[in-house]
């Protein structure tokens, strides 16, 4: 038997005042998330005659994230809108960055000291994101056929 797709959530629970204030977060805390990347890839630039500091895996990490970075921001502008696909790949991938982040700054010699400063940085924006992202307020909204109580 085929799945019906839920609904988009309504426009009522999404403009409620706790609703807006946890996308604006999660847009700011994205948004943070992209500019370590961008500034990691000027960094890596700046260096790029440094292999000391600037490996091949500072280049392929540096757009590797960037790319992610964007990514995540079209799941949250998603989850904005109301779509619960866009909003589970942002409570799945949130998720599994903060891990990543937090194997690959752990694994010895991987990563030179700038670039685990910088990682570390978006782990811990990446934790703020996941927090909200997996907080009460909107699992309720996204739950299937309910709303929030707003």
């Amino acid at each position: 038997m085929p799945k019906t797709r839920k609904p988009p959530v309504p426009q009522d629970d999404l403009d409620h005042p706790r609703s807006r204030t946890a996308f604006l977060r999660m847009k700011a805390l994205v948004g943070c998330y992209i500019g370590l990347s961008v500034l990691a890839l000027v960094v890596a630039y700046l260096w790029r005659d440094r292999p000391d500091v600037v490996t091949d895996v500072v280049w392929v990490r540096g757009e590797g994230v960037l790319i992610a970075s964007v990514v995540l921001f079209v799941f949250v502008l998603g989850a904005a809108r109301g779509r619960r696909g866009a909003y589970l790949r942002l409570r799945i991938a949130s998720a599994a960055m903060v891990v990543a982040i937090a194997v690959l700054v752990s694994l010895p010699g991987f990563l030179p000291t700038w670039m685990r400063i910088e990682q570390g940085l978006c782990g811990l924006v990446l934790i703020g994101v996941a927090v909200i992202a997996n907080g009460g307020h909107l699992r309720s909204l996204f739950a299937s056929g309910r709303t929030a109580g707003v």
